[in-house]
């Protein structure tokens, strides 16, 4: 039997039938489609979210943006809020609509997160050519724009005629529910094609589950990783996002519990282990804690869990400093099982952390080992309670009080989001965790602009929870937009939109290089020519409660603290501003991070900063040495 249906028609229909399926738990996979219309999809995706709506609103709900890479940012943050077991469709018109959505696609690809972008084509049958945004390339006809998404795109395929969506179709699904695939997943739909007509076997349109698979660790490596672990005198654990995509976070902490190996977190591991464990020594890296990085500095054994090892978790391969460091690597994808020439373990998190307690019983580190990690740990509490509440009264509240005003009103379960400039390191290192999910700083992209996008994405996934999205004014200039969406779709965020009067991240590293915080601050130019004048007037408020918000301006930590309660208690977006000190900065993290200086220059702040640089290089280490496996003995 078949059904006739339009090739946009049959992309929805079949969208709302697919399931995915994780231990006996079935979801929906595409839970609804992002959109803005335009004369590439109008009439095709549009018409058929329009028909599907109209036939059953739940079937794929349809939700209007303002801006298709925030859409994108907004599914996303969807899914990685449901832990990558389920996600959004975005559909854009072709040209600027369709290449808005290139830097969520990179985004989505790099931090490993299931997104599914149908972006509008160029004419199949080129009747028209050449078409309203489209780009002439002289040397191939077959080219457009939307080539851009190959390299950004963990699958990528052109639907020109019906009987290939099929196909297109499945696979897409594929790559989707791979943990070890997941990322963007592009199908270029050429405006005619998803206007066109065909009859299509029914059974494309039933039920379809796919399961995500726990890939169980091989008994051999297994074994050596074991071995390896025993030998070790001062183990660590790096914990990334995959321990807690993967729903392993009380498997780590039974084993940690069982062994005394402490903890140290990815931006996206931040979660993996409540901050108040004992084994949790907090964030690792460039922007971690100073207890985490002298154990990681020390540690002759680094297990990452979930962990693609990105420069800043490794202070740009710094961090490991033991001369016969070795590294064990359980991941589901062997590309990053095998980094630093460890020992790889392709396989889910929980699977293999129950493997290793039931492996490692009976076996501790020495007690002068956890003696230290307990020492480490207080020691970076009482930090971190000094930065939440200054002991001397500040002309002009920090940054680092700001985030303790916040994580001491919110409650356990309530999300922190946040994603570019300087508050994901101050987050990473000070943030007080008590709940998985609690903790969701997009930094595989850093994507200035993501925050208020991904607090829809994850309001729509944890509804009971309350958002904080926390942003600086010059990631919310990027993207204010979806604060409409919010208004418009009843999903209530409370943002915190700090105002330091430019780019406060990039203006101490630019200090810190020997740059002078050039072209960082928002200022008017002067008689001289350049931009050292006054501050601009931007009045950010003006602009959030013109975008349908709840508007509070605050000052200091006791009315902020106050204006998270009543935002809390209220049911509309609130929000809330406060001027910060951009040059007080956060807690040390006695770390680096490898920023290239100039070389030579005339500067002398520039020339100083190049000497520091050299001396951090030689830090740097290759993590070449192989782990020994049970042939090499």
């Amino acid at each position: 039997m078949t059904v006739r249906l339009t090739v946009a028609q049959a992309v929805v229909r079949f969208l709302s039938a697919q399931y995915s399926e994780r231990d006996g738990v079935q979801r929906r996979l595409i839970s609804g489609c992002f959109g803005i219309f335009g004369h590439g999809n109008v009439a095709g995706i549009g018409q058929a979210l329009l028909q599907s709506e109209l036939d059953d609103p739940h079937e794929l709900p349809y939700i209007l943006g303002r801006n298709e890479q925030a859409m994108v940012h907004s599914a996303v943050a969807y899914a990685r809020a449901s832990d990558r077991l389920q996600t959004y469709a975005v559909t854009t018109s072709i040209g600027p609509g369709a290449t808005n959505m290139v830097t969520g696609a990179a985004l989505a690809t790099i931090s490993r997160l299931p997104v599914l972008l149908l972006p509008s084509d160029t004419f199949a049958d080129r009747s028209a050519a050449p078409l309203l945004q489209e780009l002439e390339n002289p040397q191939a006809g077959d080219v457009n724009v939307n080539d851009t998404f190959r390299p950004v795109s963990r699958y990528f395929d052109r639907i020109t005629r019906p009987e290939q969506a099929p196909a297109a179709l499945l696979a897409a699904m594929r790559v989707l529910t791979d943990p070890a695939e997941a990322g963007a997943v592009t199908l270029c739909l050429p405006q005619d094609v998803q206007a066109q007509a065909y009859d299509w076997p029914e059974e494309l349109f039933e039920r379809r589950v796919w399961r995500v698979a726990r890939p169980v660790p091989e008994p051999e490596p297994l074994d050596e990783a074991v071995e390896l672990i025993r030998s070790a005198e001062r183990p660590m654990i790096v914990a990334g996002g995959g321990v807690v995509y993967s729903g392993a976070t009380d498997a780590l902490a039974r084993l940690c519990e069982q062994t005394g190996i402490p903890v140290g977190q990815t931006q996206a591991g931040k979660g993996s282990m409540v901050s108040a464990h004992p084994q949790c020594a907090g964030a690792v890296g460039s922007t971690g804690t100073t207890a985490a990085n002298a154990l990681a500095r020390d540690a002759d054994v680094v297990i990452g869990i979930g962990t693609r090892y990105s420069d800043f978790t490794t202070a740009s391969r710094t961090a490991f400093q033991h001369d016969g460091v070795r590294f064990v690597n359980v991941n589901v994808a062997r590309v990053d099982a095998v980094k630093h020439a460890g020992l790889d373990l392709v396989a889910d998190a929980r699977v293999t952390l129950e493997a290793l307690a039931q492996r490692l019983a009976g076996h501790e580190v020495t007690a002068g080992y956890a003696e230290e990690v307990a020492r480490r740990r207080s020691e970076w509490d009482a930090t971190v309670d000094a930065a939440y509440h200054p002991a001397q009264a500040e002309a002009r509240i920090s940054q680092s009080a700001v985030l303790g005003a916040v994580n001491e009103t919110i409650d356990a379960r309530d999300v922190v989001v946040c994603a570019a400039g300087s508050m994901p390191g101050d987050l990473h290192k000070l943030w007080r965790v008590r709940d998985p999910h609690g903790y969701h700083v997009e930094y595989g992209y850093s994507c200035m602009g993501y925050e208020v996008a991904g607090g829809i994405g994850v309001k729509l996934a944890s509804p009971d929870r309350d958002v904080v999205v926390m942003v600086g004014d010059g990631s919310y200039l990027m993207m204010a937009t979806e604060l409409v969406t919010a208004v418009q779709e009843g999903l209530k965020l409370i943002v915190v939109l700090v105002q330091n009067h430019g780019y406060a991240s990039i203006g101490a590293l630019s200090e810190s290089l020997g740059s002078q915080r050039f072209g960082t601050q928002y200022r008017y130019r002067s008689d001289s020519g350049r931009l050292d004048g006054e501050h601009l007037p931007v009045d950010l408020a003006a602009n959030a409660a013109s975008l349908g918000a709840e508007v509070v301006g605050v000052a200091t930590a006791t009315e902020l603290a106050e204006a998270m309660r009543a935002a809390k208690a209220d049911e509309r977006t609130t929000v809330i501003q406060i001027e910060t000190d951009p040059y007080a900065g956060a807690p040390d993290s006695e770390s680096w991070w490898d920023v290239p200086v100039a070389e030579t220059s005339t500067l002398d702040s520039t020339r100083e900063a190049r000497t520091t640089y050299d001396k951090q290089k030689t830090n740097q280490r290759a993590y070449l040495r192989p782990s020994p496996t049970a042939s090499d003995k």
